[in-house]
């Protein structure tokens, strides 16, 4: 004897459909969604780069995590973002810093290999924050800017236990074999490593 398939209802649908995101509504904030992630540093915001744009690492562990590199954007802090989720660009690095307020993105996790500084080797053991701006317009590097990433550094450097000085807090342009000149010659490195020091 045949039977005829039941019929949901629509009130059905809907009542199950609520009970299956009863789990994810539950989740804290950050954790609901398969996109996010969380974040190693608490102040900042997940913005994901390409899986495309960085190596899958276990740091400190595969890698000893030495030196924080600083980088300057040369795109606005939106095209940054932009650039990363890029699969076709090959490029990430794990900060991103915005000029107006100083706030702080993630788009890499700490664990994992950036391709900031054009150097495997210098990927392998650092930390990239790039900073919204341009390297010769020095009004991008504004106060907030300057006081939020150097909470960033500090809480880098306290975390992997690196020295606050410029010998393990360097620009880009100190990278060897990097043809980049960021972060510049308007960016106030005596200001910066004072801030990161008293973080």
């Amino acid at each position: 004897m045949d039977r005829a398939r039941p019929r949901l209802s629509r009130r059905r649908l809907l009542k199950g459909a609520a009970l299956a995101a009863v789990p994810y509504a539950l989740l804290p904030e950050g954790r609901a969604s398969a996109q996010s992630a969380a974040v190693d540093y608490p102040p900042a915001e997940w913005q994901a780069a390409s899986s495309s744009n960085y190596t899958v690492s276990d740091r400190p562990g595969d890698y000893t995590v030495d030196r924080v590199i600083i980088h300057v954007t040369q795109e606005t802090y939106t095209d940054t973002l932009a650039i990363f989720a890029n699969p076709q660009k090959k490029v990430s690095a794990h900060y991103v810093v915005r000029s107006a307020d100083g706030h702080v993105a993630q788009c890499v996790h700490e664990a994992d290999i950036a391709w900031h500084a054009g150097n495997w080797t210098y990927n392998t053991r650092s930390i990239g924050i790039e900073h919204e701006g341009w390297t010769d317009q020095p009004s991008y590097f504004t106060d907030a800017l300057y006081v939020e990433s150097a909470k960033l550094t500090a809480a880098i450097c306290a975390k992997y236990r690196i020295p606050r000085d410029r010998e393990h807090i360097i620009g880009h342009y100190q990278v060897p074999g990097t043809d980049h000149t960021d972060p510049g010659p308007n960016w106030d490195w005596v200001r910066y490593i004072r801030m990161v020091n008293f973080a």
